[in-house]
Parts: structure tokens; C-alpha cells; sequence
């Protein structure tokens, strides 16, 4: 009987744990191995593929747009988190404690955007930017600042900075609703005793409501720095890497190289080394933020 019952439970864990470990195995493990050694061939997908060992990687050390695509990533990932994180946490704040009418409604507006597609998002805010029936430029004008008919995602000097916007503006709503759950979480006794002191909002935000729910935003700061790395879609719908590089990121050079309509040459190869570096960046940052960010577990 006993002997049954091992057999029952053996059979049982592999059907709970195969199916997954067959999914990590397929569409993840794999793809991940096969790119290192498509990373050390010269092959464009279609003639027969040359290998050539390190030598795409010493092509990339060397290639400045790798370089100049991933300067721009570093500049979203300066801007694109922090002002994520620090709107998110506003609005959940007062979306947790300061009651209104409406705030189930609010919440539910905030995260609207995430329903929509890259895609649906590029377009929209494509319309925003425009030069001519563009909503940021008929705004300006209204508030006595005519800049006439300016392209923003034409010109070079602020193409960039327009990525920032869609990106926040994507995050934010799924970070409030986050932060606003991890904020109801905390035990109410805890404020009362603080308002007892004499604590306004400022400092229960700060002293409290911050280091309580310190874990969730820190892996909220974690996904979107690797989502500042790793994310390309919404830029490639809006400028696809220009004007003349521009908004060029390591994933949208990654992507245009492998796949681009305009390559004369697909170059699958070069382009599993450029993903293979990306991989080496994600892994190191994530160590990195491991290391130098404190990792602290507040009981409450």
C-alpha cells in the first residue's frame, strides 16, 4: 500500500513539475544556448553558416553604434525609473489614504495604458508629438508658448527625451496599483500612532509608508531597469532608431540587424553576440542592485 502511495506521489509531482520544466527547457534554456553559438558563426539565416569564434564580438567592441545605441538606453534608465517610481508612489499614497469618492475609479484610469499594446501606445503618443494636429504643441500654444509647427520626434535634440514620456506614462499605472495594495497592507495602528504624534502626511509617507513597502519598490525599481535595457517596441513604432540614430537602443540595433526591412544582409550571427552582451549587462545589473541596494525585511 505504502509502496502505491510512492508511486502515486511520484507520478504526481512529474505531471505538476514536467510541464513547466518542458516550457523552461523549450523557451528558455534553448533559444538561450542556441544564441551563444549562433553568437560565433557568420550567418545570414539563409546560405550555409561560416563559424568564425570570437570574432563577432571583437566586431561589436569595435562598433560604435553598439555603443551609442546603448548610451541612450543609460539615459532612460536615469530617467524612466525614478520618475516612475516617485509618481507611483504619490498617487498610491493618496489613492490608499486619502478617501475620496472615485478612487476605485482613479485606479482603474491609471492602469488603463497597460492594457493597451506597444503598439496602440506608440500611435497615440506618435499623435501627441505631431507637428501639426499635435496635442503637446496646441497645449503650449495655450499657455503663450508658440513653437509653430515643431516635430518633436523629428529633431535630434529631443527625439530621445520624447521616449521618457510613453515609457512613464505605461509604468505608472501598474506600479499605483501595486504600491497602493502593498500601502493598504500596512497595519493602520501604525499611522494612528504617528498622527497621535503629531505626524503629518509628508512624514508618514516618508518615516512609514516608504520603508514599509521598501521590498516591493525595490523590485519594482529592478523590472524597470531591465525593462529600460530590454524594451525597444514602443520606440521602434514611434522613430524606428531616428533621426539618423537618435533613439537608436541596443535592442532596436539588435533587432534591425537580425530583422530590419532596410539590411541589405541579415546578420543573424552578429546579432546573437550583440544579445549575448545584452544578457551580460541584465545579469551584472542585477547583481549589481543585489550588492548595493539593501535588501531589508520589515515585520509589521
Amino acid at each position: 500500500m505504502l509502496e502505491k502511495q510512492n508511486v502515486q506521489k511520484g507520478i504526481f509531482v512529474f505531471v505538476a513539475v514536467a510541464p513547466p520544466f518542458i516550457n523552461y527547457l523549450l523557451f528558455s534554456l534553448y533559444p538561450n544556448a542556441m544564441a551563444i553559438f549562433y553568437s560565433l558563426l557568420k550567418w545570414d539565416g539563409i546560405s550555409p553558416p561560416e563559424f568564425i569564434g570570437l570574432k563577432n564580438y571583437f566586431t561589436m567592441i569595435s562598433d560604435k553604434y553598439v555603443w551609442r545605441a546603448l548610451s541612450h538606453n543609460l539615459v532612460l534608465m536615469v530617467t524612466v525609473p525614478p520618475l516612475t517610481i516617485i509618481i507611483s508612489l504619490a498617487l498610491s499614497y493618496i489613492l490608499a489614504f486619502r478617501a475620496f469618492k472615485g478612487s476605485s475609479f482613479y485606479r482603474v484610469l491609471y492602469y488603463m495604458p497597460n492594457v493597451l499594446s506597444s503598439v496602440v501606445i506608440a500611435i497615440l503618443w506618435s499623435f501627441i508629438y505631431d507637428g501639426d494636429i499635435g496635442l503637446l504643441n496646441g497645449v503650449l500654444k495655450l499657455t503663450g508658448i508658440d513653437i509653430g509647427n515643431y516635430y518633436w520626434l523629428a529633431h535630434k535634440e529631443t527625439a530621445l527625451l520624447c521616449m521618457v514620456a510613453p515609457s512613464v506614462w505605461t509604468g505608472v499605472g501598474l506600479y499605483v496599483v501595486i504600491f497602493t495594495n502593498a500601502m493598504r497592507s500596512i497595519p493602520k495602528s501604525l499611522f494612528e500612532s504617528a498622527i497621535l504624534d503629531g505626524a503629518g502626511h509628508i512624514t508618514r509617507f516618508f518615516k512609514i509608508t516608504v520603508p514599509l513597502i521598501s521590498g516591493v519598490v525595490r523590485i519594482g525599481i529592478i523590472f524597470m531597469l531591465i525593462g529600460s535595457l530590454k524594451g525597444f517596441e514602443t520606440i521602434m513604432v514611434l522613430t524606428n532608431g531616428g533621426p539618423g540614430g537618435a533613439t537608436d537602443v541596443i535592442g532596436l540595433y539588435m533587432f534591425n540587424i537580425a530583422f530590419g526591412l532596410d539590411q541589405p544582409v541579415h546578420l543573424y550571427g552578429y546579432a546573437s553576440s550583440i544579445g549575448m552582451f545584452l544578457f551580460i549587462i541584465l545579469v551584472s545589473l542585477r547583481l549589481a542592485i543585489d550588492k548595493f541596494i539593501v535588501k531589508e525585511e520589515i515585520q509589521f
